[in-house]
């Protein structure tokens, strides 16, 4: 599959020896096997910064610190190997805080993968959250990965992959990529795409009065749209069995509901702040607080060049 992803090197995913990193490990050696490419695990230790009158410096890890970092890469490339045989493994050790570590290691055609202990809190949605701030602002597609008790994924699988659409060119960027996701595994594409109906008038009144309901309006909307995405966007890049769901929802409610035994779901993220776009949008940063399934975002700036 790797001829799938042009100019692809790696997966690269964040290992702390964790519960919870250890779930991202599982998904992401078999998605690098799926892809053909490298996994890159990557360990952070994040030691202090020094600022001088001279460049910053981070302060060196001691002996004692190396070692434990050893440990830990070497028992993740182990479990990896052990997963995957056949997965091709690359280990780095790094000085910076998890999340800079893991968008160094990172170019536009990569992927990143991480775990999370779950998001379900409201410190979880400030930008010390490595989930969140890596989603928001890497170069490339982020996978949030989250664990059972036993630090395993829901599932590894790509059978079923469930992706949000609206028609804007970042939901595009999403669905070319949730396309390419379900054709790794012959899998099944489920598109989303949802709407709200405004009634700012009687409805009642407004059909006797020879208007077509707003709710037959956005439906026809919404057909024409996903009709446009499958004949332009899917069909074109693989052949990969096709669902639809279209609905008068909340669009992270329906895509969770959509996603009820499925093994992903990939949203594209229009991320907004001032804090250098640290924010995701609502619609990805609702779904990641509450999937049990591995979440793909597509950030705004995934499609930017290197």
């Amino acid at each position: 599959m790797a001829e799938r992803y042009e100019g692809a090197s790696k997966v690269v995913v964040g290992v702390d020896g964790s519960t919870h990193s250890r779930a991202a490990l599982e998904w992401a050696a078999a998605e690098a096997v799926r892809r053909g490419v490298e996994l890159r695990i990557v360990h952070a230790l994040g030691m202090p910064l020094v600022v001088s009158a001279y460049d910053p410096t981070r302060f060196r890890p001691t002996d004692e610190i190396n070692e434990q970092a050893t440990g830990v890469l070497k028992s993740a490339a182990d479990r990896a190997r052990e997963l995957q045989p056949s997965v091709s493994v690359g280990t780095v050790t790094a000085m910076e805080e998890a999340p800079l570590a893991l968008l160094r290691q990172s170019r536009r055609h990569d992927l990143i993968v991480i775990g999370t202990r779950g998001l379900g809190t409201i410190a979880a949605m400030f930008v010390g959250s490595v989930s969140i701030r890596v989603a928001a602002q890497a170069p490339c597609p982020v996978v949030v990965v989250p664990s059972d008790d036993q630090g395993r994924p829901a599932t590894t699988k790509l059978d079923r992959v469930v992706v949000g659409v609206d028609g804007s060119t970042n939901a595009n960027r999403a669905l070319e990529l949730a396309t390419d996701l379900a054709a790794e595994s012959n899998g099944e594409l489920v598109l989303v795409n949802s709407w709200d109906v405004p009634y700012p008038y009687d409805p009642v009144a407004m059909t006797a009065a020879g208007y077509q309901p707003q709710h037959e309006v956005f439906e026809q909307q919404s057909d024409q749209l996903v009709t446009e995405l499958v004949d332009e966007i899917v069909k074109p890049r693989a052949d990969v069995e096709v669902s639809v769901v279209r609905t008068q929802s909340n669009p992270v409610d329906a895509l969770l509901k959509a996603a009820d035994g499925a093994g992903a779901i990939v949203v594209g993220s229009r991320g907004r702040g001032s804090v250098r776009g640290l924010l995701l949008g609502s619609v990805s940063q609702g779904v990641l607080h509450r999937a049990k399934i591995p979440v793909v975002v597509f950030p705004k700036g995934a499609d930017k060049e290197d």
